[in-house]
């Protein structure tokens, strides 16, 4: 038999059986629908929390007091550590390859300004801090360059806190109070957005020691370390360790987060996430699977005839099994080429319903998804193919 007769005999036996096929095809194209569905969902989400951390820049590494097996907190299941300091902060600008070292502290405070007032994070830090963390400055500038220890009465307003406050009157140059604190505003931060919920513009700004008085802190919160590039990040991790060690008598009591490890956590954690909301959509695959054995295992039985016909004429065993598996491949790859297409469309309607939902649908997954359904076919098809091939030519002239 040649390739067109292959084609004309397997779509005619479809043809023939227009309602079955269809139904054959439905269960595949549900489960290639919820695959393409579900792991869509799932990359989405991945890319989408990748966007969120690598928007603070990728070249940081993030330096906290107490080891992590202590949870990272001062005192807590691990005896004392070491403070973080301001000092701290400046020996690591002598490590090869660390281009700024910010240190950071952090409280919750009610700003006042314009006879309105809210409660925010003021967040103490220096004038690297922006260059850091990829923060831009909207109106304005950022704190003043210089000594650190000093705390000069100023701030910077992140714009969701200046709109409050100020509505939209220039807020340059204006004053605000802060846990008593009398500051002059000196710039307004560009917007940044949300991050897991939490309005990022709705902050303060403050020098580190105006902070820590602010506060009636003694130590950081963390250091935030901007190294060159990707490739001085161990010798940096490694100076940085080695530098702190030596301030804190010896002792590492500190822990050391790199952006691009966590990154790649985070990453094989999507990653695997992504495989099991797969898994769970391909159960359905295997339902369809399961449906398109049947149906094959039917239609020899019905078209006993039709193959011993086939086989007088000439037809050999291998040709009857290429048969049957073309057709059980055909059905599979109409179906899965319909899911995809239910997928894409349900994934479109999910995205103008709920716009902050994360799905994206690579190419890959497309032709990772249709090369599926080609598969199972090639697989749910096997037995059948194998038992029409079985069958005597005689015996089954003789069937009705």
């Amino acid at each position: 038999m040649q390739v067109a007769d292959y084609v004309a005999l397997g779509t005619g036996s479809l043809r023939g059986h227009g309602l079955r096929s269809a139904l054959s095809m439905l269960g595949i194209a549900i489960g290639i629908a919820a695959v393409v569905l579900l792991t869509s969902i799932g990359e989405g989400t991945r890319r989408h929390l990748a966007g969120l951390f690598t928007q603070f820049g990728t070249n940081v590494l993030q330096i906290h007091p107490g080891k992590s097996e202590t949870l990272g907190i001062p005192g807590v299941l691990g005896g004392t550590t070491h403070k973080l300091t301001i000092e701290d902060a400046e020996a690591l600008l002598r490590v090869p390859g660390v281009v700024h070292a910010v240190p950071v502290v952090s409280g919750q405070a009610r700003v006042e300004g314009a006879g309105r007032g809210r409660s925010v994070f003021v967040h103490g830090t220096t004038a690297e801090f922006p260059d850091v963390l990829q923060f831009e400055i909207g109106q304005g500038s950022f704190l003043p360059p210089g000594d650190p220890q000093r705390g000069t009465p100023v701030a910077v307003l992140g714009p969701t806190l200046k709109r409050e406050l100020f509505g939209d009157g220039n807020a340059l140059g204006q004053f605000v109070r802060a846990a008593g604190f009398r500051l002059r505003v000196i710039g307004v931060m560009a917007p940044k957005g949300q991050v897991l919920g939490i309005d990022i513009d709705d902050a303060a700004y403050v020098p580190v020691r105006t902070a820590m008085q602010m506060f009636n802190l003694d130590e950081l919160l963390e250091i935030d370390v901007l190294y060159a590039h990707a490739g001085v990040e161990a010798q940096v991790i490694e100076g940085v360790r080695r530098v702190l060690t030596e301030r804190h008598g010896g002792r590492e009591d500190f822990t050391i987060f790199s952006q691009t490890a966590m990154l790649e956590v985070f990453d094989n954690v999507m990653v695997v996430v992504t495989a099991a909301v797969g898994a769970i959509g391909a159960i359905s695959l295997l339902v369809g699977a399961i449906g398109i054995l049947t149906i094959m295992w039917i239609a020899v039985n019905e078209r006993t005839h039709e193959i011993g016909l086939m086989r007088a004429l000439g037809a050999t065993a291998t040709q009857v099994q290429g048969l049957f598996l073309l057709e059980a491949v055909a059905l599979t790859l109409l179906g899965g080429l319909a899911g995809v297409v239910l997928g894409l469309v349900v994934a479109g309607i999910a995205r103008l319903a709920a716009p902050g939902l994360p799905i994206y649908t690579p190419p890959l997954y497309v032709v990772a998804a249709l090369g599926t359904s080609a598969l199972t076919g090639l697989v749910s098809g096997v037995l059948p193919a194998r038992r029409a091939a079985g069958l005597d030519p005689v015996e089954a002239l003789r069937a009705e």
